[in-house]
């Protein structure tokens, strides 16, 4: 519900200049317009020539002489002409601050993670949409928060009774009124060490999200970092671990969920206790097991054939595709064969790393794209070599055996054969359907 007592915007110091005009910098935008910002006091900065009127910070600066930034995460504020501004007296702000000033009585819950957050925030939406469809999900996944406000404004849509917000270590660092019902941090791993002095840093942006809820945070007991980075720090609220070992949800055999991997089985964990912390019905619980994956991650495409295919297309980096094939393989029956599909365009990635792979047994891999020849040779891995995706398709359905696994996660990007990850994985489920329907 928007607040009426008082301008949510009067917080805001005129003139104003959007930087950075991604999805996040375009809502703001539209907001800001239709709560009467005209040209004269709101303009717009993008680095990339073309997509702003400005791509010049300094020129900005003297034309427009703004007294607020509303920066993006995209954008680093550790940028000198940032900085300058903020100690020349600027305001900092962001596109997610401006929209929580407009709540009322929402519900919110926040979620935070170096991995993970993506899947759990879907997985309560879910859960959502088994009880209350009104519900609005997005923040760093999905949609910016100011097109909920924006939507609300127009009338175009109720009040959601609850708020689920993917939140970037990027937002959480330009987050003042941010105020969560329920919170949970999925995982802690190195990560953006190019916007941060020091691995602590990352961490600490992250946990901040502690000091940013009012009742109690879910932390999953097998987040990598996670555990060892909480020891000795103050705790103001009940903090609830958990993982896939959760005696609690035993009951729930957590196994046996669509989703696929022994990661997200984690992940299913923290969202599951989420849902029973907020008391939401046994519905939204179920709606969370019958979830089949984000598309293009771990997405679990079904058996066909007798053989199960998962699309784990946008596994893009080594530590990616190892989440995935250990996920998978340590969940499944040695009886049957894990095939994996490793490939695509190279970016320098460390294909070396994969040679942990060869203590795997019934493990099959698949090399496919420009960069076949190469991840076969620093990955030391036995498997045959093929220039096209959809010939390694054929070769494995020569190969497979009902029972078995088919792993897209390929390491390598999609721009030798596709335009990006999503047309990847689109063709590989065409392609799974023709070869074994």
């Amino acid at each position: 519900m928007i607040q009426s007592m008082h301008s949510p915007l009067a917080f805001l110091h005129k003139p104003v200049a959007i930087i950075g005009m991604g999805m996040s910098g375009e809502s703001v935008r539209k907001l800001l317009q239709f709560m009467g910002y005209q040209q004269d006091c709101m303009s717009t900065y993008d680095s990339r020539p073309g997509q702003a009127e400005y791509n010049d910070p300094q020129k900005m600066l003297k034309e427009k002489n703004p007294k607020t930034l509303i920066v993006s995460p995209g954008v680093p504020l550790a940028s000198d002409w940032i900085q300058d501004f903020k100690e020349s007296g600027g305001h900092i702000t962001s596109e997610l601050t401006i929209a929580l000033h407009f709540l009322a009585e929402e519900k919110i819950i926040g979620i935070t993670g170096s991995v993970g957050k993506s899947t759990t925030v879907s997985l309560l939406e879910a859960g959502l949409l088994q009880f209350s469809p009104n519900s609005f999900v997005g923040g760093n996944l999905g949609r910016p928060l100011a097109d909920y406000v924006l939507e609300l404004l127009q009338k175009k849509r109720k009040a959601a009774p609850w708020l689920v917000l993917e939140l970037s270590s990027f937002q959480l660092e330009n987050l003042e009124p941010l105020r969560c019902d329920y919170s949970a941090i999925t995982y802690f791993t190195p990560n953006h060490m190019e916007r941060y002095s020091s691995l602590e840093e990352y961490y600490a942006v992250k946990w901040s999200l502690l000091q940013k809820t009012t009742k109690s945070i879910v932390l999953n007991k097998n987040g990598g970092d996670l555990e060892k980075f909480s020891k000795g720090k103050k705790l103001s609220l009940p903090i609830i671990w958990t993982d896939r070992y959760d005696e609690s949800l035993m009951p729930l055999e957590l196994e046996g969920a669509k989703l696929l991997g022994a990661h997200n089985q984690d992940n299913l964990a923290v969202a599951i206790r989420i849902a029973k912390e907020a008391n939401w019905p046994q519905e939204a619980i179920h709606g969370m097991l019958k979830f089949p994956g984000l598309s293009h991650r771990m997405e679990n495409l079904g058996t066909f054939s007798g053989i199960h295919f998962v699309n784990d297309s946008k596994a893009t980096t080594m530590e990616s595709v190892k989440t995935a094939v250990h996920g998978i393989y340590d969940t499944m029956d040695r009886k049957n064969t894990l095939h994996v599909m490793l490939g695509g365009k190279d970016k320098n990635l460390p294909w070396e790393e994969l040679q942990e792979f060869k203590k795997l047994q019934k493990c099959n891999f698949i090399f496919f794209g420009d960069v076949a020849a190469l991840a076969q040779e620093k990955s030391k891995l036995d498997g045959q070599i093929f220039p096209k995706l959809s010939m390694s398709i054929v070769a494995i359905k020569q190969q497979a055996k009902a029972g078995d696994i088919v792993l897209l996660s390929p390491g390598g990007t999609s721009l030798d054969e596709f335009r990006s990850f999503e047309e990847r994985g689109k063709i590989f489920e065409a392609l799974v359907r023709k070869n074994f329907s």
